[in-house]
């Protein structure tokens, strides 16, 4: 369902236990014979009764009131400091509550909750409109969200609590129907014509719902759009997964201070982590199952160059090789689709109606990813490739059937709720945080204990990297160098579209020296879970792979750790049991090359070890290729001789190995 948490329609509630109307402070009034607070919470928050708007007509004064009277949410008594039972919606969790009750302790014009994906933010943002709403604080609400499906999402979530909001709107109506009680509109849309909505918002007591609030930026145009449009909005919530940006612009209605170093950053008035959502059970533990393999590839000069998926080489190797594992006509994407889909049919013995994503980076590789699903799966995935209409109907009729696999290209920005989704395929080059966390928010939201999300994605140190901090919380840096390279992702006037793009790091290098890809082979590398990482590597199909992908679908956080460490543990002792029964590889007979081959492979390990030495000390590689002269002796790189290019490596191997 498109719901994040927490919302089951009136009748479905009234089912489950009798409906109890909390008071506003002051009121001395219970439902069914229950106290009109409770512990902890009532002082601070206490929904309140529902009023009819008399600037409505009588019609529609009536409807709205029995459509807010009859909604799951006014019914909903305060659960804090207790989480909502599973399977149920009788109480929001609690974050949400706490969340609440600190807003209505001085209920500001302006208010920042961060939450990680999954967490509720849509359950909380509608349950504080709807309080507003019934105390007269606001008659109208307009949300403004990244994207047209995230409109028509939040309309269909509203209308479930009784709230009415027009996803339709265009700037060209200039007013919404009578018959609503908001809009949801587009960043795009108030950038392109502000005035519009600030007469929606000035024209009433206007609550305005800034969803995913990153993507506004006073240096750009939705920035300035928003500020604009909603300066004089009676209250704004502003809501935010992932609350960073890579440039220096403020986000308008964002507080800023300065941290122990001076820069100012941030501050949230709320902010439910990843990691502590995982702690309280509301989104599911994440497992990173992460390929290698050798690949090869032909430039434009018609010189063949290869090297393995994951080995720590230069940024522009590096993208090449990524870049042709992707490709749909090598041996890679095959054998990790068929490896997720075998996950995915583990994962349905317990989770039945468990789905699986993929997420591409152009549409003609996403249309070449189904191809190949269908061969392995005999059914045809869904694909979508746009945020059109049809692409949201698409990703609606997904959720909600049993179907095994969608392919996207664009529709995984923030917010695009399919609950089912269960494991993942990783096969695109963008490479920042934001991307990637708006990527894993797609398979995190939980709907019942024990359920686990897998992610298949390249054995590539970026992404290695960013998978291994999952729970590291980001705020907004407005006094960050700008020059910075910090990986983090600068939306631009088409942010949701860019953010879907592949990572342009090497694109120049790309241009000049174009490449073909020749070849891919996939090899299992290893598993990431916690900031842990397990798994021996091994060949596609094998023991070591099959140790991993048949980990059951439905485990607690705990039992997944101590599962993974039991496979480690069982690895190690099969391959210390086949290295006894081998006997000790005899090394290989060193070839016959000519002299120049041999000293491009020593320097290329120089190279390579240099550059993991820096990200270590933090020095420049000039310096440390200084350093090592000093301590070996003879030219520099260009003209030193095997045997002085192998003293550096030594001294390096060892300086490597004493720091691990």
């Amino acid at each position: 369902m498109a719901v994040e948490s927490g919302s089951v329609s009136a009748a479905e509630y009234e089912d489950q236990q009798p409906a109890t109307l909390w008071a506003e402070s002051g009121d001395d009034q219970s439902g069914a014979g229950g106290s009109s607070s409770t512990p902890e919470t009532a002082s601070a928050y206490q929904p309140a009764q529902v009023h009819g708007d008399a600037a409505r007509d009588e019609a529609d004064a009536a409807a709205l009131a029995e459509a807010a009277g009859n909604s799951a949410v006014q019914h909903l008594s305060p659960a804090f400091p207790d989480r909502a039972a599973w399977g149920t919606a009788s109480k929001l969790r609690a974050w949400q509550i706490e969340a609440l009750t600190k807003y209505f302790e001085k209920e500001p014009r302006d208010f920042l909750t961060a939450a990680t994906p999954g967490a509720g933010k849509t359950t909380f943002a509608l349950r504080l409109a709807t309080e507003l709403l019934a105390r007269g604080t606001v008659d109208r609400i307009v949300v403004v969200a990244p994207t047209e499906h995230l409109k028509r999402q939040w309309a269909d979530s509203a209308d479930r609590v009784g709230i009415r909001i027009d996803p339709m709107f265009k700037n060209g109506d200039g007013m919404f129907g009578r018959h609503y009680q908001g809009v949801a509109i587009t960043y795009a849309q108030v950038g392109m014509n502000p005035e519009v909505h600030k007469r929606i918002t000035e024209g009433g007591r206007t609550l305005v719902v800034l969803d995913e609030v990153h993507h506004g930026g006073d240096a750009l145009t939705w920035g300035d759009g928003i500020r604009e449009a909603f300066s004089g909005a009676t209250r704004r919530l502003s809501l935010s997964g992932t609350p960073f940006r890579s440039d220096t612009a403020p986000i308008p209605f964002v507080q800023y201070a300065p941290d122990e170093q001076g820069i100012r950053t941030s501050i949230s008035d709320y902010n439910y982590g990843y990691g502590r959502a995982l702690k309280d059970g509301v989104v599911r533990p994440v497992l990173f199952m992460a390929y290698a393999g050798q690949m090869r590839w032909k430039t434009r000069m018609g010189d063949e160059m290869s090297a393995s998926l994951g080995e720590p080489v230069t940024k522009d190797i590096t993208a090449q090789a990524w870049r042709t594992a992707l490709s749909p006509e090598g041996e890679w994407m095959p054998a990790v689709l068929s490896a997720a889909d075998k996950r995915l049919t583990e994962v349905r013995r317990g989770v039945p109606d468990a789905g699986g994503l993929v997420i591409a980076t152009d549409t003609t590789t996403a249309r070449a990813y189904a191809r190949i699903l269908q061969q392995i799966t005999g059914e045809r995935p869904t694909v979508v490739l746009s945020d059109e209409a049809a692409g949201s109907s698409r990703i609606s009729a997904f959720a909600e059937d049993t179907s095994r696999w969608m392919v996207a290209v664009r529709m995984v920005s923030e917010g695009v709720d399919v609950p089912r989704l269960c494991v993942g395929v990783y096969a695109t080059s963008a490479s920042t945080p934001l991307f990637f966390a708006q990527v894993i928010g797609r398979f995190v939201r939980a709907r019942r204990r024990g359920e686990t999300a897998s992610v298949f994605l390249p054995s590539v140190p970026g992404l290695m990297a960013l998978a291994a901090t999952l729970e590291l919380e980001r705020d907004h840096a407005l006094d960050r160098p700008k020059d910075t390279d910090d990986g983090l992702y600068n939306p631009e006037d088409a942010m949701v579209a860019e953010a879907n793009k592949e990572d342009r790091a090497s694109e120049s290098l790309l241009e000049v020296q174009p490449f073909e890809a020749l070849d891919s082979q996939a090899s299992f590398d290893r598993v990431l879970y916690d900031g842990g990482e397990f798994g021996t590597g091994g060949e596609v199909g094998s023991l070591e792979e099959l140790d991993f992908i048949g980990i059951p679908g439905l485990l607690e956080p705990d039992q997944v750790r101590d599962l993974l460490r039991a496979r480690q543990a069982t690895q190690a002792k099969r391959s210390k049991g086949r290295a006894a029964k081998d006997g000790t590889p005899k090394a290989p007979e060193p070839e016959n090359r000519p002299m120049y081959m041999t000293l491009k492979e020593q320097r290329t390990e120089l190279a390579r070890l240099v550059s993991i030495w820096s990200r270590h000390s933090n020095e420049p590689h000039g310096s440390i290729h200084a350093e090592l002269r000093r301590i070996s002796g003879g030219p520099a790189v260009a003209q030193a001789s095997i045997e002085q290019i192998q003293k550096r490596i030594d001294v390096l191997r060892s300086r490597i190995g004493g720091r691990r």
